[in-house]
């Protein structure tokens, strides 16, 4: 988990976190490290401590959905609507043991379930059983705080909205490896919910246009408020299919508005829609194979748009949140052949490992790629009793590996001869 505050603000929001918020607000005081990345000035690390051992669990339950038990992992609090099940005594005020029904087996209102459920640790229950479900559907509020989950991982709701924006390591590192420069023209194809395009804004110092694109209004809106929220004003998100954002004829654009003139823009971020194999917790996989072959062919029209749109010596980030060698390293090799005008490039800085192969790309083209592959990551112990005695550098390192699948390329496109 990282953080990038206003890099000008970065000492005041460390401080806040490390003696207010993280340590004296929530898990009864236990205390979370907050670092500094050390390649990456305006990223705060906050490893995920856990799975914490010797929690004695309850006989009090609550069985919740896989996505709520997702969020929990994550810091989350368990909010009414993720209930599908609970003891028949539960009342408010009780202890209670969470659990998450990972293969969605468990009928809603159920008073006990027997079937393939994960621990996620204990919480307060807020609500009893009757009001849970009573039967109105406006019940939205919160029906357990967590106080003893098995990941230490701290919930940031409302905590500083202004000053920074939670986001996965990788994720904060594709904007650097962008490197966006004051006063350049920018385009983030896919850009919903927008992290990546305030970080864009904020690395240019707000200095410049930042083109951000969705073709979904809710998500187009959502990129709209974290940029009021932050008081970037070089952000203009609009609701427009990225595929379709190279203006096939070549009347002069006097609006701004997508579609766009071909060699538009300085830089392009394309983080693709992908199958999200890398995203991490995880407890329910519901992918079919067709709709994993369905990624390859949009990621090429989102791709073949983005180098339409690229100026000459301009700098083309492509990404994705999965592991799928298809949806990567191929996706490199086809580009590469497909467009001459475009050569691979190294990153920087470099915290991933290298690329996998199987795609043809040379050992050296492999070395100038990013992967994240927790799986190929081992990890030490990392409960509370060995976190006491650990060292800054290892939890660093642990906080710098343990991340979601990623995938990293960066291009850029030659002068026309």
């Amino acid at each position: 988990m990282s953080i990038f505050p206003k890099i000008s603000l970065r000492p005041e929001v460390e401080n806040y976190l490390k003696e207010g918020f993280v340590n004296k607000e929530q898990f009864n005081g236990l205390s979370v490290p907050i670092l500094q990345h050390p390649d990456l000035q305006d990223v705060l690390l906050i490893p995920v401590i856990g799975p914490r051992k010797n929690i004695k669990k309850q006989q009090c339950e609550a069985i919740v959905g896989a996505q709520c038990g997702n969020a929990v992992l994550r810091g989350a609090h368990v909010y009414a609507p993720g209930i599908v099940s609970a003891s028949k005594f539960m009342k408010a005020g009780d202890v209670i043991s969470v659990y998450s029904d990972i293969k969605g087996k468990c009928k809603k209102g159920a008073r006990e379930f027997d079937g393939t459920k994960v621990f996620l640790g204990n919480g307060i229950s807020e609500l009893s059983r009757k009001e849970i479900f009573n039967g109105l559907p406006e019940l939205k509020g919160m029906a357990i705080r967590m106080t003893e989950p098995v990941y230490l991982s701290p919930s940031f709701d409302n905590v500083l909205p202004r000053y920074l924006f939670l986001q996965n390591l990788p994720s904060a590192l594709v904007t650097h490896v962008l490197n966006p420069q004051p006063g350049e023209k920018i385009l983030d194809l896919c850009a919903a919910p927008g992290g990546k395009t305030t970080h864009i804004a904020a690395l240019m110092h707000d200095q410049g246009e930042v083109i951000a694109l969705d073709k979904i209004f809710s998500k187009v809106e959502k990129i709209k408020q974290n940029a009021l929220l932050l008081g970037l004003n070089s952000i203009r998100a609009f609701c427009f299919d990225g595929t379709k954002a190279v203006k096939l004829d070549m009347v002069e654009d006097t609006e701004g508005e997508p579609p766009f003139l071909p060699e538009s823009f300085d830089r392009i971020l394309l983080d693709a829609p992908c199958s999200g194999m890398g995203q991490r917790p995880n407890m329910a996989c519901t992918w079919s194979l067709k709709e994993l072959a369905s990624y390859q062919p949009l990621q090429r029209k989102l791709f073949t748009a983005a180098v339409q749109l690229l100026k000459p010596e301009g700098v083309l980030v492509y990404s994705t949140c999965t592991i799928t060698l298809a949806e990567n390293e191929e996706q490199v090799a086809w580009a590469l052949t497909k467009f001459p005008c475009l050569q691979l490039q190294p990153q920087e800085p470099q915290i991933g490992g290298e690329g996998m192969r199987g795609a043809g790309l040379s050992c050296e083209q492999l070395k100038q790629l990013q992967r994240f592959d927790p799986s190929a990551v081992p990890l030490p112990d990392t409960d509370m009793d060995s976190l006491r005695e650990a060292r800054r550098e290892d939890m660093l390192r642990l906080a710098n590996k343990d991340s979601i699948g990623f995938f990293i390329a960066k291009f850029v496109k030659c002068k026309s001869t």
